[in-house]
């Protein structure tokens, strides 16, 4: 492969910038940036970083100024920009699920539903997908640019905002009531069109998603192992969820290790149970990728 092929990956800045490297690291990707620097070095002499706000990141992949990058489903749609989106990034970690653009207004206000805002104050930072919204509906709003604090605009700044929420928390911490939600977004993996049909780029960008996906996978499951005697086996197997576990001979043939990959979440209340009905030496360990 001749040393001028290069993949230009761009990353997001800001809230999702250290989520984003962490994830590459899971991937096995160690991307490491110096203090004001908007140039990460990486461990895969393929690929070129650059930072760039994921508001922007978008129009930058379309133009094929980069090739690929990690934005959200709202920056894409924000922007208009015609980019490939090759795969949903979700995850349960910070600023990787999924949030809400939401249309919210004071507790105690007279606006009980989105035609009541009819030519009222609207402050928003996704002016695009605002007008979208109201146009749609048929609504004339005013509508008027947020540079921050959005959320405490209304009643007296503006009669309702657009704004986005992932927990609610500051929501209810303003006293606001919500509308209607405009959309849900999350982290999206992008290509331009030109990157994504070029053979090269492409296979690059696959395996690197193969990997990202993989450890995303990866995030909420564990595995459990157990040595479990044969006249207890069905019992065990029928506390297991559906996926096929790995059954393995022991020394002792009256006895197997059975192995199952499981949701975390489901461990607590599963290993009693598995105690109860005869494993022994159950064991939970992390894993670091999933590939199907």
């Amino acid at each position: 492969m001749s040393e001028e092929r290069k993949l230009r990956l761009a990353l997001p800045k800001g809230s999702l910038q250290q989520t984003t490297f962490e994830l590459f690291a899971k991937a096995g990707f160690d991307i490491r940036v110096a203090a004001r620097s908007y140039y990460p070095s990486i461990n895969d002499s393929e690929i070129e970083c650059i930072l760039i706000r994921p508001q922007e990141m978008a129009r930058y992949i379309e133009q094929g100024v980069m090739d690929c990058g990690v934005t959200g489903l709202d920056w894409i749609i924000e922007s208009g920009a015609a980019v490939e989106q090759l795969a949903d990034l979700k995850a349960p970690w910070p600023n990787y699920g999924a949030v809400r653009w939401i249309l919210a207004v004071k507790e105690g206000s007279p606006f009980r539903v989105p035609e009541d805002l009819a030519g009222k104050r609207v402050a928003t930072e996704v002016m695009g997908l605002t007008k979208s919204y109201f146009a749609n509906r048929g609504i004339e709003a005013q509508l008027e640019f947020s540079w921050g604090a959005t959320e405490v605009k209304p009643p007296l700044l503006a009669d309702a905002i657009v704004d986005v929420t992932e927990t609610g928390s500051s929501l209810r911490a303003n006293n606001l009531k919500v509308l209607d939600v405009l959309l849900e977004s999350t982290p999206r993996f992008v290509a331009s069109r030109e990157a994504a049909a070029d053979e090269w780029k492409r296979g690059k960008m696959d395996r690197i998603l193969m990997l990202l996906t993989a450890a995303i996978a990866a995030a909420s499951r564990v595995g459990l192992s157990m040595n479990v005697p044969r006249s207890a086996l069905d019992a065990i197997l029928s506390l297991l969820p559906d996926s096929s576990p790995t059954l393995s001979p022991l020394s002792d043939e009256n006895w197997l290790d059975v192995f199952v990959i499981i949701e975390e979440e489901r461990v607590r209340d599963l290993v009693p149970l598995l105690s109860d009905a005869g494993a022994r030496v159950i064991v939970e360990t992390p894993l670091n990728k999933i590939i199907d």
